[in-house]
């Protein structure tokens, strides 16, 4: 095994690491190592003792990304902990007839800086560190070893490279497909379209919250805020709802909706898509239809800590016009994908918008956790994701 350079901790600034989090705080460095960017470091506490391997970037305020915490070659752990998030899956989806599913979620697999999602035959990777973006040609050549895809797309697109001083990249990096791929979800059907989205085209951590809307929305009418491709609205029509309006700024996903409606043979008069600012929608003055069951998914309001308070205000207002909607014994299922709002305060924005509007609120089930999406004990930071299905009165 090669021998790889030090860096070393101040006093007491190991703990964390010793607890398994993968995060190396500029502000806990002592020594820096010997090496350029984006190599791959051995961390050591003040006193010597061995702490882990790292991906390293003295230009990133999270300098250090811990990627083996056992002494050993790290690409052999890397390699390891690549086949134990391929076997998660296989095991979850065995038996379920579902094609599409998040294959390497980062932190959640112990793989900070790799995203790998599946798409039928072809994945989906996502490198978000310098560390991992350069080990592109590896983390390809271990992917077609252990999955065996026809096909691999990046990207890496977001903030989170920003802060590692990287561009965004998208591409083919292994074969290539021209036409939407068509993948199923508990048998539903959908397109993804990969060059040019802004998204893969389905979000895949609401899964579980979709199959619930599916359980739940028959004999209701809809509205589906926030809709994108109409993942909520199909699956509410193919459990029984009467009708399902999308509102969604993007006209494009909604048009895709509109696809996936058509695919699982759903009447085109069942789904109505409106093009629209979600806030500007249910101020209207005369709403489309009487609504008995909302659906509120909207982007994250507060991505970062300085967002917080006007994402405090933008919550509680959706949640308001959302209840005022409805009539006694409707149903709002109500989502935020925003960090930085915790389930405590989420729940507490919810229960001013109930009292802002004047109604009696239950809460039904809580989020229930997409299980390819897995939080990891040691980096409760990895669960972003909070939902609550409520009843009005």
């Amino acid at each position: 095994m090669p021998s790889y350079p030090v860096l070393t901790l101040k006093p007491d600034a190991e703990v964390h690491l010793r607890n398994h989090h993968h995060a190396i705080f500029r502000s806990a460095v002592d020594r820096l190592p010997q090496a350029e960017d984006g190599d791959i470091v051995e961390v050591k506490s003040s006193k010597g003792d061995f702490l882990c391997f790292a991906h390293w970037n003295q230009k990133a305020y999270i300098c250090g990304r811990a990627i083996a915490f056992e002494k050993g070659d790290p690409l052999t752990h890397v390699r390891t902990l690549m086949e134990q998030a391929v076997r998660l899956r296989k095991a979850l989806f065995r038996k379920e007839e579902t094609t599409c599913f998040r294959l390497i979620n980062a932190e959640g697999d112990a793989l900070p800086g790799l995203i790998v999602d599946q798409y039928g035959e072809v994945l989906v990777i996502q490198m978000t560190t310098l560390g991992f973006d350069r080990m592109r040609d590896w983390v390809k050549d271990q992917l077609m070893d252990i999955v065996k895809p026809k096909a691999i797309f990046e990207k890496s697109t977001g903030s989170a490279r920003k802060k590692e001083g990287l561009e965004e990249k998208e591409g083919w990096i292994l074969g290539k497909t021209d036409q939407a791929i068509e993948v199923k979800e508990r048998g539903i059907k959908y397109l993804i379209t990969l060059e040019g989205s802004q998204k893969t085209g389905l979000f895949l951590d609401q899964r579980e919250m979709r199959f619930l809307v599916r359980q739940t929305a028959n004999g209701h009418t809809v509205l589906d805020c926030c809709s994108y491709v109409g993942g909520f609205s199909v699956n509410a029509l193919v459990g029984g709802a009467l009708a399902s309006d999308a509102v969604d700024y993007d006209s494009a996903a909604l048009a895709r909706a509109r696809e996936h409606a058509a695919i699982n043979s759903i009447p085109a008069d069942r789904l109505q898509i409106f093009s629209e600012d979600v806030f500007n929608f249910l101020r209207r003055k005369s709403l489309p239809h009487a609504y008995d069951y909302i659906i509120l998914d909207p982007p994250a309001f507060a991505k970062r800590s300085s967002d917080l308070e006007p994402a405090k205000k933008a919550y509680t207002d959706l949640n308001r016009m959302a209840l005022q909607a409805l009539p006694p014994g409707g149903i709002l299922l109500t989502c935020s994908c925003s960090y930085q709002v915790n389930p405590e305060l989420f729940q507490t924005l919810v229960f001013h918008a109930a009292r802002q509007a004047k109604r009696s609120v239950k809460i039904l089930s809580r989020h229930r956790q997409a299980m390819d999406h897995p939080v990891n004990l040691y980096h409760p930071e990895g669960d972003y994701l909070k939902s609550l299905l409520l009843w009005v009165e």
